[in-house]
């Protein structure tokens, strides 16, 4: 599994959602699958929670699934792309879903990608301000098209607003940073011996942003997790808003908060009261696992509880 997402649906009722799909890179998009556990150490299913309607626009690359509590009903956010005949160009963007129960069945939401469907964008996230405005926070990662143009050499990461009921933009994307402005932001590198999937299409020595989660913390600042590629594969960093503002101004902390082949990650809060960094790794098809550590969120961010690096 890639891309884990773990929500506390009732007190000690968790649901664990993934990219699942045996080829997640360019075969046939299945839909998405759900686990349920007490204590998120044993988890039973997998169950269905999402298989595409007859005639559904996107056909492949199913990734990131994400699902939140809003108003009376679960939402999903997850990454979707078509596969057109030519001269057609693809589109590959975050859709919503919705569902009357944590696990489902999500049906469509959105009419196609809430992201601007013009250029290649993924994993989308939800974020509620405290005007209870929502918003969407997604990459422009280095992925191209296939059969057209390449990706962009440095990723970046956008804030878009919706409507209150989630259905559709309300505003245009604004750029919140490059990937470039963490210092331990790297070009996009590969064992020896592998080679990148020809679906991605990138750049040359690439930069990457995805996987951003936001958590609000201690004196109003803003955190978000995101990932990228640092020294040792992939890794994830954090960004500060200080002001608490969703369009920042973003600083990049100069460390990453894990940088050994993991990523993807996001914050569970349980009702407990701990908080747990889940995330996959390592970063290796069909080897990824979904791990999870205790952290700590304070006025400098998050700080991992266990001596795990």
């Amino acid at each position: 599994m890639r891309d884990p997402f773990i929500l506390e649906a009732n007190p000690g009722e968790y649901v664990l959602f993934g990219t699942t799909d045996e080829n997640l890179w360019g075969g046939p998009g299945t839909g998405f699958d759900c686990y349920t556990s007490s204590d998120l150490a044993d988890w039973s299913g997998p169950y269905s929670a999402f298989r595409p309607e007859p005639g559904f626009w996107a056909t492949t690359q199913f990734w990131a699934p994400e699902v939140h509590a809003y108003g009376e009903r679960y939402f999903m956010l997850a990454t979707m792309a078509s596969t057109p005949a030519p001269p057609e160009r693809m589109i590959r963007g975050t859709v919503v879903l919705v569902a009357d129960k944590p696990t489902g069945p999500f049906i469509s939401w959105s009419d196609g990608p809430v992201t601007p469907v013009e250029v290649p964008c993924l994993d989308g996230t939800l974020f509620i301000d405290d005007n209870q405005t929502p918003w969407i926070i997604y990459s422009r990662g280095a992925e191209g098209i296939p059969g057209g143009a390449p990706g962009i050499a440095d990723g970046e990461m956008y804030a878009r607003q919706l409507t209150a009921d989630l259905k559709q933009p309300a505003g245009e994307p604004v750029l919140l940073f490059h990937s470039s402005a963490a210092p331990w932001s790297k070009p996009l590198w590969f064992p020896p011996g592998v080679e990148p999937p020809e679906q991605l299409n990138l750049a040359k020595d690439p930069l990457f942003t995805d996987g951003a989660f936001l958590i609000r913390g201690p004196q109003g600042k803003l955190f978000m997790l995101w990932s990228a590629f640092g020294e040792a594969g992939y890794a994830m960093g954090v960004a500060t808003s200080e002001s608490g503002n969703i369009l920042g101004p973003w600083v990049q902390n100069p460390k990453p908060l894990w940088p050994l082949n993991g990523g993807h990650g996001m914050i569970l809060h349980d009702s407990g009261g701990k908080n747990y960094l889940v995330f996959h790794a390592p970063n290796d098809t069909p080897n990824e696992r979904v791990q999870m550590v205790e952290v700590l969120i304070n006025t400098d961010g998050l700080e991992l509880l266990q001596d795990t690096l």
